[in-house]
């Protein structure tokens, strides 16, 4: 069965089950999410190191220190301590305290003006940031969202579809115009924003003023890939799920590891093509280059000079010929572009692309759309990579395919 008939046959079958498919995760889709600027897809600034120091404050103004912290082995955005009275401090890069106060309890006399309470059962959640909906689908907290700032047609997690379709979860408008009135209808108690909500500081105002506090997810400013996964910890936290969370996590841990270390010599290049012709490649050092050199991959554009502060960098063709046309695998990225089916529909974007080595040797891969919106499955996506560059008998894998 040819690529283009599995697809059909794949989305056929995903329509029969009611999920629409669509949109988008690796940072970065076309009618999606990312086209508002809500998810991995939006060009976000390109992340930087944050040091637990600068942003982990335990004081909560009670006089009270942790009993036990979480020990985080990837990700550098976020802290959590433990409380006497089972209270649960979340710290966040970008300064956001949160005060997790089990169901029953109160929080604590004196706390620091700073310090956002959280009560549990925490649900009720206007989701904006949608690379965090497949870490609530992998905990199996999907129905704590009853509002999402993502279209029906622009998810492709099936159970935030299904929620959608049913009315168990509504449209509440992106992350620039949330519908007000629809979130106090529907009681929301939790907003949580990509780090696109820092661009509409009035509706943040807003949200907080209507007593909805606002959680900034970071995921985005970590530079490891699994660092990324590693949210699904804090989460795991806000939901007193921290044994499933880890357990999750030491699972996708374990896929990636598998691959690393097993250098193969092969060079990639990863880009798509844009509406004026020219290629639009990952900044080096972003997460998506690390999955690559993970996977035992070299990127061609590792030494590529820019000062842009995106997670992307354009290049006019000559200048990405230059770099790429030598490459050991091309693999295209179907976040913004959409998905291809032939090696002819590349070449149709450029007539260039028929010189690279890669397109000669049949080493031309293209990612699923949904691949975006998979951060929870970085150990998997990283370990496509590597089965990319090791195994020429490989076709169809869960987050690429070869073109024929």
């Amino acid at each position: 069965m040819s690529r283009a008939d599995m697809n059909v046959t794949r989305r056929g079958a995903i329509r029969a089950a009611g999920v629409l498919a669509a949109s988008a995760f690796l940072t970065s889709c076309g009618t999606d999410a990312s086209s508002d600027g809500q998810g991995s897809g939006a060009q976000q600034a390109q992340p930087t190191t944050r040091k637990l120091e600068d942003f982990r404050k335990t004081d909560l103004g009670t006089g009270q220190q942790p009993a036990d912290s979480m020990a985080l082995d990837y990700a550098t955005c976020f802290s959590v301590d433990y409380y006497e009275g089972g209270h649960k401090l979340l710290c966040l890069a970008d300064g956001g305290r949160y005060l997790v106060v089990p169901e029953g309890a109160t929080a604590p006399e004196g706390l620091n003006g700073d310090i956002v309470v959280l009560r549990q059962p925490v649900s009720d959640i206007y989701l904006v940031a949608s690379d965090a909906m497949c870490l609530f689908d992998a905990l199996g907290q999907v129905g704590r969202v009853t509002v999402s700032g993502i279209r029906q047609d622009d998810w492709s997690i099936p159970s935030a579809v299904e929620a959608m379709q049913s009315g168990a979860m509504a449209y509440g408008g992106k992350y620039s115009a949330p519908d007000y009135d629809l979130l106090l209808a529907k009681g929301v108690r939790l907003a949580v924003e990509s780090t696109m909500i820092n661009h509409t500081p009035d509706v943040k105002e807003k949200l907080t003023e209507l007593g909805i506090p606002v959680l900034t997810e970071m995921s985005s400013y970590e530079t490891d890939p699994l660092g990324r996964t590693e949210w699904v910890r804090l989460y795991g936290a806000l939901f007193d799920l921290e044994d499933q969370a880890q357990q999750l996590f030491d699972e996708q841990v374990a896929q990636a590891q598998a691959a690393m270390g097993q250098q193969t010599g092969k060079t990639v290049a990863f880009f798509y093509i844009n509406s004026n012709g020219s290629a639009v490649v990952r900044k080096p050092g972003d997460y998506v280059t690390k999955m690559i050199e993970y996977a035992g991959g070299e990127y061609v554009f590792s030494n590529l000079e820019t000062d842009t502060g995106r997670s992307t960098v354009t290049l006019e063709m000559e200048k990405f010929y230059e770099q790429a046309k030598d490459a050991d695998y091309v693999i295209y990225n179907a976040s913004i572009d959409g998905e291809l089916m032939t090696v002819d529909q590349l070449l149709a974007k450029n007539e260039l692309l028929a010189d690279f080595r890669a397109v000669k040797n049949g080493n031309v891969w293209c990612t699923t759309q949904d691949m975006y919106q998979q951060m929870m499955q970085a150990g998997a996506i990283i370990g496509n990579f590597h089965t990319v560059l090791t195994d020429p008998s490989a076709t169809e894998l869960e987050f690429m395919y070869r073109l024929g």
